[in-house]
C-alpha cells in the first residue's frame, strides 16, 4: 500500500512557515525579518484569495458530485487550514510583539501607538492629520438590526477599516443598537507608516506611527463626539475571476471584463482586532455577510504587507542584508555582439547573481541585425516596466516580424499582460492571447536569422523564470542561450504547436507538456531504476519549486525503493513527506532570494543528464500547461549547474530537512563542517569567475 501523500493546502502551509521562520531568526538583519513578517502575510492573502476561495466553491456542489470529483471534503479541508493558521497567526503574533518591537527599541526605534506620544508628538499628529489625512476620510454608520434599508459601501478587498464605538450608554448593548461607524484607512496618496519628531528633550532615536493610530488619535475630534475605540478589520475576497465559458468568444475580452470584478469577489477572510466585543464582531458579520468560517482573530494592526515600506533610519544600513548587485557575466561583458557569442558556444545566465541586461540587450540586437526575419516570445509575467517589452517594440519599428504568445489568465498579472499585448498588436506585431483550459508558462524566445546563402540559424533562450526585469533581481533562475539547430527546431515546432499548426510538437530533444514532458520523466527515472539494479552508478538529484502530482511521487518511491539515490530541493509544495527509513533526502532552501530554478540531473550511469525548464513536477504543470524542458548538452554548463546544486545541497544554515516528523527543521551544522550559505556561496562563486576572468 502507498504511504499516503501530505495535503496540497497544508503542504503550502509548512512552507510558508518557513517564511515565518526567517522572521524568527536573529541571524537575519532586522529589517528584513520585518520584510519576512510582510512575505507571509502577502503569501497568506493570496491563499485564502485563491486556495481558500476554490474551497468554498466546491463547498457549493451536491455531496454527490463532490465524492465523485473529489477524494477530500472541503468542509474538512477547511477546518483544517484554519486550524494551522491560526496557529500560525499565534507565533507571526509573538514574533512581532516579542521580538520585533523589543529588538526595534534595542536600536533606538520605536514604533508608537497614539497613547504612547508626548506633547510635542500629539500636536504633530493632530497637524498632520489635519493637513494631510482628514480630506482623504469617509465616515459610513454601519445600519442597525432593523434597520434593512440602510446600505453600507462595499468593502473592497484588502480594504482596512476602523469599525469605530461611540462612547454612549449604549455603546456596549448587545442587543445590537449602539451606533457604529466605519472609517476605511486611506490606502492611496498616503503611507501607512509616519515618521514623528522627537520627544521634547530627547537628542537621539528614531519613532515611527501606523497612520492607523493616527487616525485613532483624532477620531473624537474629526467625528464631533467621544468615541470609545476604533477596532480594526481587513477583508479579503475571492481572486478568481470566474470566466462562464473559456471555450466561446474571445477569451481575452471576458478576461479584460472580469478583471473589474475581481475586488468584488465573495469574501474568503474577516481578520479583525482579537479585543474587538463579541457583540461588534457579530454584527460586522451580519451586515458584511461573512461566514462563521472567514472569522480570523488577529492583532491591532492588519494589512502587513505595508511593512515592505516600513521607514529606515538614515545610515543604518546595518539592519538589512548588505547589497548583492547583480554581476557581469564574464562573458558578455563588453561583448559586441551576444549574438556573435552564442553561435560560438551555449551560454548559461543564473539570475540574481548575474545582471539581466543581456536579455533585453540580445533583443536589441536582434532587432537591428540585418539578416534577422523574425522573434517569437512567450510572456507569462510581464514588468510594468519593461525593457525587454520595449526592445520588442523597437524591433517591429526596425522592420522584423514579431510574433508573442500573451499568457491572459497569469493570476494577478492579468492586467499588465493585457497591456503589453496591446501595445504591440498595436505596433503591428502578431498577438496570440489564453487557450481554453490551458495556460502557456513556458518561457521561450526564438530568433530567426537567415543568411546571405539561405541558411537559417536559430538563435533560441529557454528559462526557468519569466521575461521579468523585476523579479529577475529577486528570484532565482537559470536561462540557457544556444544556437543548437536541434534545440532551435524543436524551440520553433513548439511556437508552431502555439500557433495552431500542429496538433503534437514531436520535438527531437525538448520535452514539452502537456505531451512528452511527465513520460520523459518518468522514462529517465525508470533509466535510473534499471541502473541500480544492475549495480550501476544511479540517482536523482531534483529542484523545483513543488513537487506534488501523485503519479511521478509514485515514479519517486519506486526509484528510491530499487535502490536510486534521490535527493530534492524543493521551496514549497512537497506532497512527498519521506519516512526517516526511505532512501529520500529533501532540503527546502528559504533565504534573501526565492528559489525558483527547475534543475533535473539524472545520474545515467556516470554521463549525466542534465535539464532545465519551466515546469514543476505539479499535475498543472505536466497536463494543463504548455511547458518546455530542455537538456542542457554543454558540457561546462553542465558543470557550472552541478556545482551550484552541490552548493545548494550542502548549505547548512537556510536549508529545512523534509522528513516525516520533522518538516521544517533547520539542517544543522557537522562539527567540524564548517557553514555553507548557497544564496552567498553561489555569489562569492560567480564573484570568484568574474575575478578570474578579468585578471
Amino acid at each position: 500500500m502507498s504511504t499516503p501523500l501530505i495535503k496540497r493546502d497544508t503542504s503550502w502551509l509548512q512552507f510558508n512557515a518557513r517564511v515565518l521562520q526567517e522572521a524568527a531568526d536573529d541571524r537575519v538583519p532586522l529589517y528584513e525579518r520585518i520584510k519576512f513578517l510582510a512575505i507571509y502575510s502577502s503569501n497568506l492573502d493570496e491563499f485564502f484569495r485563491v486556495r481558500v476561495a476554490s474551497l468554498r466553491q466546491f463547498k457549493s456542489i451536491p455531496k454527490e458530485e463532490r465524492r465523485e470529483l473529489f477524494d477530500f471534503k472541503p468542509k474538512k479541508e477547511l477546518k483544517a487550514i484554519r486550524r494551522i493558521v491560526r496557529k500560525q497567526q499565534e507565533e507571526f503574533g509573538r514574533i512581532f510583539r516579542n521580538e520585533i518591537l523589543p529588538s526595534l527599541k534595542e536600536e533606538n526605534i520605536h514604533l508608537l501607538h497614539s497613547d504612547e506620544l508626548d506633547e510635542v508628538q500629539r500636536t504633530f499628529v493632530e497637524e498632520y492629520f489635519d493637513e494631510q489625512v482628514k480630506s482623504h476620510l469617509k465616515l459610513h454608520w454601519l445600519p442597525g438590526q432593523d434597520d434593512e434599508d440602510h446600505l453600507l459601501p462595499f468593502v473592497e478587498n484588502g480594504q482596512l477599516c476602523l469599525a469605530v464605538v461611540l462612547d454612549t450608554e449604549d455603546a456596549v448593548d448587545e442587543e445590537g443598537t449602539a451606533e457604529v461607524g466605519l472609517v476605511p484607512i486611506p490606502q492611496k496618496g498616503l503611507p501607512r507608516f509616519v515618521v514623528l519628531p522627537k520627544p521634547q528633550g530627547v537628542e537621539e532615536g528614531y519613532y515611527v506611527i501606523f497612520l492607523d493610530s493616527i487616525i485613532r488619535a483624532n477620531l473624537s475630534r474629526w467625528m464631533g463626539t467621544k468615541v470609545d475605540f476604533g477596532y480594526s478589520f481587513k477583508l479579503s475576497r475571492d481572486a478568481e475571476l470566474y470566466i462562464e465559458n473559456e471555450f466561446d468568444g474571445d477569451l481575452r475580452e471576458k478576461i479584460e471584463r472580469s478583471l473589474g470584478r475581481r475586488e468584488e469577489g465573495l469574501p474568503t477572510r474577516f481578520l479583525y482586532d482579537g479585543a474587538m466585543p463579541d457583540w461588534l464582531r457579530k454584527r460586522l458579520k451580519h451586515t458584511l455577510g461573512v461566514s462563521k468560517y472567514d472569522m480570523i482573530p488577529g492583532a491591532r494592526y492588519h494589512k502587513f504587507t505595508d511593512f515592505f515600506s516600513f521607514p529606515l533610519p538614515e545610515g543604518r544600513d546595518d539592519l538589512i542584508y548588505p547589497p548583492l548587485p547583480p554581476l557581469p557575466h564574464p562573458r558578455l561583458e563588453n561583448a559586441e555582439s551576444v549574438m556573435g557569442l552564442m553561435e560560438a558556444s551555449d551560454i548559461l545566465l543564473s539570475f540574481p547573481y548575474q545582471q539581466y541586461d543581456y536579455v533585453p540587450q540580445l533583443i536589441r540586437e536582434a532587432a537591428e541585425h540585418p539578416e534577422v526575419e523574425k522573434l517569437s516570445i512567450t510572456l507569462y509575467r510581464v514588468a510594468g516596466k519593461s525593457a525587454v517589452m520595449n526592445n520588442l517594440l523597437y524591433a517591429l519599428d526596425q522592420g522584423k516580424e514579431v510574433e508573442a504568445f500573451v499568457e491572459a489568465k497569469a493570476r494577478f498579472d492579468e492586467a499588465s499582460n493585457l497591456y503589453w499585448g496591446k501595445e504591440l498588436q498595436n505596433a503591428g506585431a502578431t498577438v496570440h492571447y489564453s487557450y481554453p483550459a490551458v495556460k502557456v508558462h513556458t518561457k521561450l524566445l526564438h530568433i530567426s536569422r537567415r543568411q546571405t546563402g539561405g541558411e537559417r540559424i536559430h538563435y533560441t533562450y529557454i528559462g526557468t523564470g519569466n521575461f521579468n526585469e523585476k523579479t529577475a533581481k529577486l528570484y532565482t533562475d537559470h536561462a540557457l542561450l544556444t544556437t543548437r539547430p536541434v534545440l532551435g527546431a524543436d524551440v520553433e515546432r513548439v511556437f508552431q504547436l502555439l500557433r495552431g499548426r500542429l496538433i503534437l510538437p514531436n520535438c527531437q530533444k525538448l520535452l514539452v507538456a502537456p505531451f512528452s514532458l511527465a513520460s520523459g520523466i518518468e522514462e529517465m527515472i525508470d533509466a535510473e531504476i534499471a541502473n541500480a539494479r544492475e549495480g550501476g552508478n544511479a540517482y536523482l538529484f531534483l529542484k523545483m519549486n513543488s513537487l506534488e502530482e501523485p503519479g511521478m511521487i509514485e515514479k519517486i518511491r519506486e526509484a528510491a525503493a530499487a535502490g536510486v539515490e534521490v535527493r530534492l530541493i524543493v521551496r514549497g509544495i512537497c506532497c512527498l513527506i519521506p519516512k526517516p527509513d526511505e532512501n529520500i533526502k529533501i532540503i527546502s532552501i528559504i533565504d534573501r532570494f526565492l528559489e525558483h530554478a527547475r534543475i533535473y540531473i539524472f545520474g545515467n550511469n556516470g554521463q549525466e543528464k542534465i535539464y532545465i525548464g519551466s515546469a514543476d513536477l505539479m499535475e498543472r504543470n505536466l497536463f494543463r500547461r504548455v511547458e518546455v524542458v530542455t537538456p542542457v548538452e554543454d558540457q561546462l554548463l553542465r558543470l557550472e549547474l552541478r556545482r551550484i546544486m552541490d552548493m545548494q545541497w550542502r548549505d547548512n544554515q537556510k536549508a529545512r530537512i523534509i522528513v516525516e516528523g520533522g518538516v521544517n527543521k533547520y539542517r544543522k551544522a557537522k562539527a567540524g563542517e564548517g557553514k555553507f550559505r548557497a544564496q552567498t556561496d553561489i555569489y562569492a562563486y560567480y564573484s570568484r569567475r568574474l575575478d578570474a576572468v578579468s585578471s
